[in-house]
């Protein structure tokens, strides 16, 4: 038997089969389009998931379970999606739906959450007890592993681990808080403070706005590693001051959770070494366990947006 897993995201669906061995053996997608109707998703959902039954060359009755990750405070008990900002939704009873539209047992899950279990089942953290993952994207998403189970606290929205402050009265987040770690360590937190930087120089001499084709709207997550790697200055202490915030709260999440392993992905993960090395020696300076002989290892996600299907299909 198969398990397919339905990754629900505020650009895109997407929905993999997966084997008994996680691996996905065929995939197919399609648009989200919000804001619509919570029966158009559903049936975009549906859709898509046969649409990747039938490419794995197989049938419906080939597929043990469903399992959906999904942006936003989840209710797994219920089958309920409390609340999605980003797919303008709230109280969407989406498991009663999807179980009418593919006759599956049907379960949900935070995507966050769901990614993190598909790192754990297969990917940088497999083979680990407690673990957690870290995504740097537009926010900060964090997924926690306990004991092999997904951790999501008594409200099921545990794990917002990008809205801890990590700055007192610093700048505000979207939560409405201030001073959120996310405001710092996403990608969005990067671009924000590489912009800062290049408007705090004379911008005929600056190096990162010259990568940037002189337009300032240009800049990205890569901007400043690239302008480091030439030499740049100004972008090194770009780089030095997002990692110091990135690991501030990494070393939160250790003391708190001691996981075997914590991993980061999204795509300021591609740096690789240029970020996780100095992360790494921040963390060995700040954290509380410095004497002890075992500690977290810390590393890249493995998996990339396939986590989250592999995950969403493990649910139970």
């Amino acid at each position: 038997m198969y398990r397919l897993g339905i990754d629900l995201g505020g650009t895109n669906i997407v929905a993999g089969v997966v084997d008994k061995k996680y691996k996905i053996v065929a995939k197919a997608s399609c648009k989200t389009a919000v804001p619509r109707p919570e029966s158009e998703i559903c049936d975009s959902m549906a859709e898509v998931a046969k649409k990747a039954v039938e490419k794995a060359k197989l049938t419906m009755d080939d597929i043990e379970s469903v399992g959906i990750g999904v942006p936003g405070a989840v209710n797994p008990k219920t089958g309920v999606i409390e609340y999605s900002a980003n797919l303008f939704f709230h109280n969407w009873e989406v498991v009663e739906m999807m179980e009418e539209r593919l006759g599956k047992k049907v379960h949900i899950e935070n995507d966050a959450n769901a990614a993190a279990l598909g790192e754990y089942l297969a990917g940088s953290a497999k083979g680990a007890r407690n673990a957690v993952a870290i995504t740097l994207g537009t926010g900060v998403g964090g997924g926690i592993i306990i004991d092999g189970k997904i951790y999501s606290g008594s409200n099921f929205a545990g794990a917002e681990l990008g809205h801890m402050v990590i700055v007192k009265d610093g700048k505000e987040c979207a939560c409405g808080r201030r001073g959120c770690w996310e405001t710092y360590a996403s990608a969005t937190g990067l671009i924000n403070l590489t912009k800062q930087k290049i408007l705090s120089e004379k911008l005929e001499f600056s190096y990162m706005l010259k990568l940037c084709d002189g337009d300032i709207n240009k800049v990205n997550g890569r901007t400043a590693f690239d302008a480091m790697r030439d030499g740049d200055p100004t972008a090194k202490s770009v780089v030095e001051e997002y990692i110091s915030y990135l690991s501030c709260g990494l070393v939160n999440i250790i003391n708190i959770f001691q996981p075997d392993v914590l991993c980061i992905g999204g795509g300021i993960s591609n740096e690789g070494e240029n970020l996780l090395g100095p992360v790494r020696s921040y963390v060995e300076r700040e954290r509380y366990t410095k004497h002890n002989d075992k500690q977290t290892v810390i590393c890249k996600c493995t998996l990339g947006n396939d986590a989250g299907i592999i995950g969403a299909a493990y649910l139970d």
